[in-house]
């Protein structure tokens, strides 16, 4: 009797296409400690899940990795979701990961969203409360753990960036139960000394539980409390922190919190040596227009012969006299003929001339005689005529008939 003879590749071909019809493999919840973790430059990461009894081999593709919320670290615990399957290559079956989330971080999650959501309703998020960072911090204070790598980059990296800011460590542990009450407590302290221009708080990278005294509420409110401006620097860029939401300013890590705290002295010396140039480039400027002033006035005529001025101003002086000669000649003139006329005129309705003619005005008791009226019978009269007065006496007077004309001397 003959037995058939399979290839190693259609024996790993059948194994793999009985794990794939099995459904209890084909999406589970697997829960275990990380090891051998490796992150390949494809953005695939390769790592085992472990328990005290056993591993296994475990695949995230990059397309899944892309959502994950945290970095995955040898020796943490966590819960993954995927499918069992064979990799037909070399034979060994492994979980192809989906998801992927710190095991315990369901409670942890919910209580996070509830205390950020009770800060938030507080006010101790809003950016009207947040204060700007100074410009040039002349005192940094670092509220870190002094052990670890994180408050080393920070040191190194102020030190490269801004050597004229002095750097102080204030100790405090930044994980486990005492660590919110140092953190906060350290905070208090620098603003009670009036020891920095600015605070940076924060630490490395971690799971939750690990950064979890970063999302204490007394943390949160001495942050808020403070008078000097706080950075938090806390984990990686995943990480986010209720000190994060309450900070004046947030650092995705501890190094990208010392390069906010502090202009680059590099870039700080290259604007200067621009502005440098500029400056004298506009004082060149300025000179050479200065420059080419002078010399235009140099070659101005008033400046080679001053009496040049003075003579035209004479000039101008015997024309403006002589216009003003003419003018009040003119004047004059017309004054003249206007006062000739005017004596005319007058001379014209002189009484004097009205007598010269043959005319009389009477003048009785009452005064000037213009009508009948005025005179009554005895009155005494004087009649002036061209050349003296004559007294008479009135002996009766007449009054013209209505509508009949008064009789005129002859000649008239």
């Amino acid at each position: 009797m003959k037995y058939p003879v399979y290839s190693v590749t259609q024996v790993n071909e059948h194994v793999k296409s009985l794990l794939d019809m099995d459904t209890a493999l084909s999406g589970l919840f697997v829960r275990g400690e990380v090891s051998n973790y490796k992150l390949y430059p494809s953005g695939h990461h390769y790592f085992s899940l472990k328990d005290p009894e056993g591993s296994l081999r475990c695949v995230m593709f990059r397309r899944d990795a892309m959502s994950l919320r945290f970095r995955p670290q040898n020796g943490m615990k966590v819960i993954a979701f995927g499918r069992v399957s064979v990799y037909p290559r070399d034979g060994a079956y492994q979980l192809y990961v989906s998801t992927m989330t710190p095991d315990g971080v369901g409670d942890l999650h919910a209580a996070f969203e509830a205390l950020k959501a009770r800060l938030e309703a507080e006010g101790l998020f809003d950016e009207a409360h947040k204060k700007e960072l100074p410009r040039y911090p002349g005192r940094i204070a670092l509220v870190t753990s002094p052990a670890g790598a994180a408050v080393r980059d920070m040191i190194r990296i102020l030190g490269a960036r801004w050597p004229m800011a002095e750097v102080y460590v204030v100790p405090c542990r930044v994980q486990g139960a005492e660590a919110p009450a140092e953190i906060a407590g350290a905070i208090s302290w620098v603003n009670a000394q009036d020891a920095a221009d600015l605070i940076i708080t924060g630490r490395g990278g971690g799971s939750m539980e690990d950064l979890w005294c970063f999302n204490d509420e007394g943390v949160a409110r001495a942050i808020y409390a403070s008078r000097i401006p706080v950075i938090s620097a806390v984990g990686h860029e995943p990480d986010v922190t209720i000190a994060d939401y309450v900070a004046d300013a947030r650092a995705s890590t501890p190094s990208n919190g010392a390069e906010l705290a502090v202009p680059d002295q590099n870039e700080q010396y290259g604007a200067l040596r621009h502005m440098t140039r500029r400056m004298g480039k506009a004082v060149e400027r300025q000179l050479g227009e200065s420059r080419a002033r002078l010399e235009r006035m140099g070659e101005n005529r008033l400046l080679r012969d001053p009496m040049t001025w003075v003579e035209d101003r004479r000039m101008l002086l015997d024309r403006q006299q002589e216009r003003l000669g003419y003018g009040l000649r003119a004047l004059l003139e017309r004054e003249r003929r206007d006062a000739a006329r005017l004596a005319a005129s007058l001379d014209a309705l002189s009484p004097l001339k009205v007598l010269g003619r043959g005319y009389t005005i009477a003048k009785g008791p009452r005064g000037i005689v213009g009508a009948v009226g005025d005179v009554e019978a005895g009155d005494e009269l004087e009649l002036r005529v061209s050349d003296g007065s004559i007294i008479c006496e009135a002996k009766k007077k007449m009054k013209n008939e209505k509508g009949s004309r008064p009789v005129l001397p002859e000649g008239l």
